[in-house]
């Protein structure tokens, strides 16, 4: 999930999944080591993106320093919240360098073990993005997760820093927001790029002038960091740890800092660090493509298909129909217009999960047939946007994370338009949408502080990479490089569809993790899992 407006967690979707069942970045920031050797910078991936060219991510010092001492020393003072579960907030340095220079208080939510069996500590959960809250995602899916595993392990959910409930940065009102979802991200002419262009520059913009001196300091190595204080003040000497799709690379980059304190850790829907902005767009784009294909095909079978009966027939009509609302789009029940841009979206939402296949079709009968409302509506989903207009800080959290985390692909336009060929070839419906998606960062306020980078880990426990071979936003190859990359990696392989695997009744995926979970018995090397 690298694509700036991509890049998010579905957290909607696993929620759901999770009740029927039961979802860019880079790494080095201020204060935090950068690849290569300690104390000198690392070499970038360049356009190749291959772990070849990238440096190591190198482990800070075993021993806290001084000056973090009162942070890790905090007491956590848990209170009764939203009905079964219990709150905190505690404080970390704005600045890792500047520890001196101010706080920012972070929201922890919790639920404690159930009982039953020996308690084995708390398990901090991610559900990705960067920007989902893992506060949310918590109270959301809890219940759904295994009772052996509740009863065991202490259920924790942080909002990293900038999102939700833990200093959180803000950008656009929901009526610029509406605006900035609707911009064209496929430009045919000077006058659309000239917009697109306005619409990233006045959100960098109001991202700026609303978040201050935070919008700089929300990296993943400072969000890592920040786990390890949570982690020593719940009283824990290792991280367990679950992360799905941005939660991944949230918590590689915490092994590769931290990797004496590594506990039982699994890394589900992987990315991988070692690729660049550019790199991780375009395979992104093709991992997109990899799951239409899926959907097609399925679609093709069905007499509710409304698009065709053959995968060609399918994939040729999407195109036209996104042609067709370009050039004039659709009504809605809301009184808004669907656009090409809101149309994509709402393709690539579907793309999360099988179970939304069937509103995809329901969808895109409604939009053949001139009417736009179910398609925006999964385009809003995406978002997260609320019935009121409101957004939540997803989106604005997002970005600011990415930006960070590695350098703009693109120095500007006439890059992005030189790219689309090469981004169409990995994804020929959404191909070109990403490569301008990717043009965002390119006018962000704060100068990017990572670098694309390995994690080796050396001497962390085995550490769990589960990846899904037709997963749309975290392709299947980014959890075997993640996974080779890992001196102690493990890759469980899941044949079959939708972002992430875990939590979703397979019982050979939930078993496997749950084993490890509870007795530490890591998948054995080619554990293969089919649908």
């Amino acid at each position: 999930m690298r694509a700036t407006r991509r890049n998010r967690p579905a957290t909607a979707v696993l929620a759901a999944a999770a009740a029927s069942a039961l979802l860019l970045a880079g790494c080095s920031s201020s204060g935090s080591p950068t690849p290569g050797d300690t104390g000198t910078p690392g070499a970038s991936a360049g356009a190749s993106g291959t772990a070849a060219k990238a440096a190591p991510l190198q482990p800070l010092p075993e021993q806290t320093p001084p000056a973090l001492a009162p942070y890790y020393a905090q007491k956590l003072d848990w209170k009764s919240c939203d009905g079964e579960f219990e709150c905190a907030r505690f404080k970390v340095p704005l600045d890792y360098d500047r520890p001196a220079g101010g706080d920012i208080t972070l929201a922890a939510v919790r639920k404690g073990a159930s009982g039953g069996a020996q308690r084995l500590g708390s398990l901090l959960l991610n559900p990705g993005g960067p920007g989902g809250s893992a506060v949310d995602y918590l109270e959301a899916v809890a219940r759904g997760y295994d009772p052996k595993v509740r009863a065991a392990y202490d259920l924790v959910g942080l909002d990293p820093r900038g999102v939700g409930r833990s200093a959180p940065v803000s950008c656009l009102s929901g009526e610029r927001m509406d605006a900035y979802t609707a911009v064209d991200i496929t430009p045919d002419d000077q006058a659309e790029t000239d917009a697109l262009i306005a619409a990233d520059k006045e959100f960098a913009e109001a991202c700026k002038a609303k978040s201050g001196d935070v919008l700089g300091h929300v990296s993943t190595v400072e969000a890592a960091r920040d786990m390890d204080v949570l982690r020593a003040l719940v009283g824990d000497d290792k991280l367990h740890y679950l992360g799905k799709s941005y939660g991944t690379y949230l918590g590689a980059t915490y092994a590769g800092l931290f990797p004496g304190r590594v506990g039982r850790m699994v890394l589900d829907g992987a990315m991988d660090p070692s690729l660049d902005a550019r790199a991780g767009n375009r395979t992104q784009a093709g991992g997109f493509e990899t799951a239409w294909a899926a959907f097609a095909k399925d679609c093709a079978k069905r007499e509710d298909c409304p698009l065709g009966r053959t995968e060609k027939e399918i994939g040729d009509r999407l195109t036209a129909l996104f042609q067709q609302i370009d050039a004039k789009p659709l009504p809605t029940g809301s009184g808004r217009k669907l656009t090409e841009a809101q149309a994509t979206t709402g393709v690539i939402q579907a793309m999360y999960a099988e179970f939304l296949w069937p509103q995809l079709r329901t969808a895109l009968t409604d939009a053949v047939a001139g009417d736009g409302t179910a398609l925006l509506a999964l385009s809003d989903e995406y978002y997260e946007r609320g019935e009121d207009g409101s957004y939540p800080n997803l989106m604005a959290a997002n970005m600011a994370v990415n930006c960070l985390d590695l350098p703009a692909p693109f120095t500007g336009p006439e890059e992005a338009r030189a790219a689309e060929a090469d981004f169409a070839a990995a994804s020929p419906h959404f191909g070109r949408d990403m490569a301008w998606m990717a043009l965002s960062c390119t006018y962000w306020p704060d100068r990017p502080t990572g670098l694309p980078h390995t994690v080796r880990a050396v001497g962390a426990a085995p550490i769990v990479v589960v990846g899904t071979t037709r997963d749309p936003a975290t392709p299947y190859a980014w959890a075997q490089s993640l996974a080779g990359q890992l001196e102690t990696g493990r890759l469980l392989t899941y044949d079959g569809d939708g972002h992430t695997a875990y939590g979703r009744r397979n019982t050979c995926v939930d078993g496997a993790v749950n084993r490890y979970l509870l007795g530490g018995e890591a998948p054995a090397e080619g554990t293969r899992c089919a649908k």
